[in-house]
């Protein structure tokens, strides 16, 4: 309770004893001020202390932050831009040789946010013009309905973008984004694949691969910790830019339906160049086919997934094993009188070829009933095992994500029928990419080769083995490896590939002419699968190269003509001629022959 400032009882006693009252009344005034004055400085006082507290904790706080920034590690700045992120996000493919197959291109979204359109109606007319295939109607409805976001286009260019710009309206909006780019269109680009768009935002979007190289290292090509490092393939740009030339206009020469063609080096299995036609541009790849044939499609990669009847390119294999097993030397005679009776089935040769033929005259004419005959001493047990362990029956292990579909069509009862039948190349289907590594075995002193579409010291992918020998093994011996590649190269000089013999380059190789299969029963008449595989050059074997040509027909003479000979081995011939240079062969003068015009000599 506050003190009165004139209490009575001291009033009262004031005035008996003759004191100025008013006295008693500065006094009390004085002591309530100084009381007041107190208790104000007090609450200055903890007011002034809390604000302390709070100041010292704040500078304790800042320096011990400073303090643990001098004591860290110093690193890089990292930028909190969406474009940085989407940069890095995935590697870039090159060739061997370090130019570019594939990268990321920094492009833009368009989107709409119909609430800030100020005229939507004629935003959509203009958008319209600038691109055609927008539905104008389903623009309306979406830029005047209840909806707060609408997808334009995924990317555009940058006139594209400059165009619509120019419309003005505040309600089209531009989100920065990568866009994976094939720099060189259509090469390639049945190895490449092709990339599409993932998860997504305005602002940056997810790239996927969806088929070949891209879709087989996805992980790999999305992976931060590689640092950006590009894919290095085996391929050399320059020599898959010739093969996919030639063959394009080989196909058209020989009115083919479809074909192919595998470049791989002996030594090491690498594949320099390998084309499917028809084919596509990654940048914009087509829909698959729903229906029909799966070959009629563009996307179809006939090097691997391309199952076929060979031909009498596998007769080399019978005739190696059959040497390799001592049954049959080069200089062996064969019987090749016709037909070859096997219960009610029949063997016929193409032309008569009289009653014997020695082993080398059965490549270099072609003769299926000699390699029947050869067959026939090695059984069709051990001819299963060999060619398995050439990899024939099995996918082709090359770095595709394809390859594993690509499965041998075998015989479902592997009888002494179906083994001389599979000896001249019927009765067995498989890839020109398993034939062409098969013949590289043989011409790599006849050791196991696995293609590979990486290039050295590049991520291979682990094979994993179903038949035969591992990489590196030996298939056949070197003596018999160079004995089947003389017989290859007398096929070129005096047999059925004549037309393949290109000057200064000693080719070797071996046609094959099957009869296409009808999906409704037996084979068609008129329809041929054509195939050339050819070693090059044959004294020290540096490549392989297998050319098919699906349904061909040479209609330069009087009567069409659609066997190898004529059709695939020329096409293959022109692909030497134009790519051994590229490959840095220089072309060298025949030298005195051992046999048929070649000195065969051992690789280093």
């Amino acid at each position: 309770m506050r003190t009165p400032l004139r209490p009575l009882a001291r009033i009262l006693d004031a005035r008996e004893k003759g004191e100025n009252p008013d006295a008693i009344e500065r006094e009390n005034r004085r002591l309530r001020g100084e009381a007041t004055r107190d208790k104000a400085r007090q609450s200055a006082e903890g007011r002034l202390l809390v604000m302390s507290v709070i100041f010292l904790a704040a500078f304790l706080t800042v320096g011990l932050r400073m303090g643990s920034f001098a004591a860290a590690r110093p690193e890089e700045p990292q930028t909190d831009s969406t474009t940085e992120q989407i940069h890095a996000q995935r590697a870039d493919i090159v060739d061997r040789k370090g130019r570019v197959l594939a990268t990321n291109l920094l492009t833009h979204s368009l989107y709409a946010q119909p609430p800030m359109m100020i005229d939507p109606l004629g935003t959509v007319d203009k958008l319209v013009k600038i691109f055609p295939d927008l539905d104008r109607d389903r623009l309306k409805k979406d830029f005047t309905g209840h909806r707060k976001f609408v997808w334009i286009k995924r990317r555009i260019s940058p006139e594209q973008m400059q165009a619509v710009h120019d419309i003005g309206d505040p309600g089209l909006l531009f989100g920065p984004r990568e866009m994976r780019l094939y720099p060189n269109g259509h090469l390639a680009s049945h190895i490449l694949g092709g990339a599409r768009y993932g998860t997504e935002g305005v602002n940056s979007a997810e790239i996927l691969g969806v088929a070949g190289i891209e879709k087989e290292y996805d992980k790999w090509l999305r992976d931060p910790s590689n640092g950006g490092q590009p894919l290095k393939l085996s391929l050399d740009l320059t020599v898959q830019s010739a093969l996919e030339d030639v063959l394009s206009g080989g196909m058209k020469l020989m009115n083919a339906k479809g074909a192919t063609a595998v470049l791989m080096k002996v030594q090491t299995g690498e594949i320099v160049a390998m084309a499917s036609l028809p084919d596509f541009d990654p940048n914009d790849r087509p829909a698959p086919l729903l229906k029909g044939d799966p070959s009629d499609s563009p996307l179809f990669n006939r090097a691997v997934q391309g199952m076929y009847e060979l031909g009498s390119t596998f007769k080399i294999f019978a005739v190696s094993q059959a040497m390799q097993d001592g049954l049959v030397t080069p200089e062996t005679m064969i019987d090749t009188k016709g037909p070859l009776r096997w219960g009610k089935f029949r063997i016929h040769d193409f032309h008569n070829y009289g009653k014997q033929l020695s082993v080398t005259d059965v490549i270099v004419h072609s003769s299926n009933i000699g390699t029947a005959r050869i067959v026939q001493k090695i059984g069709p047990e051990k001819q299963r095992e060999f060619l398995g362990k050439l990899g024939l029956l099995e996918p082709s292990p090359v770095e595709l994500i394809e390859a594993p579909t690509g499965r041998p069509i075998l015989p479902k009862n592997w009888s002494e029928l179906s083994a001389m039948t599979i000896g001249y190349g019927h009765g067995l289907s498989d890839s020109p990419l398993q034939l062409a590594t098969a013949y590289a075995t043989i011409a790599n002193d006849g050791r196991r080769v696995l293609p590979t579409l990486i290039a050295n010291g590049g991520p291979r992918k682990p094979h994993k083995q179903e038949f035969g020998a591992p990489e590196g093994a030996q298939v056949v011996s070197p003596a018999v490896a160079r004995k089947a590649l003389a017989m290859m190269r007398a096929v070129v000089t005096r047999g059925t590939a004549s037309y393949g013999n290109v000057e200064g380059y000693q080719v070797a190789g071996k046609t094959g002419t099957a009869d296409k299969p009808d999906p409704q029963g037996g084979y068609y008449d008129k329809k041929v699968i054509s195939t050339f595989a050819g070693v090059f050059p044959v004294t020290n074997p540096e490549y392989v190269l297998v050319l098919t040509l699906d349904e061909p027909t040479d209609t330069s003479g009087d009567t069409p003509r659609r066997t190898a000979g004529w059709t695939a081995v020329p096409v293959a011939a022109e692909t030497i001629r134009r790519v051994a240079p590229l490959l840095g062969l220089r072309p060298e003068p025949t030298t005195p022959d051992t046999l048929d015009g070649i000195s065969l000599v051992k690789k280093d």
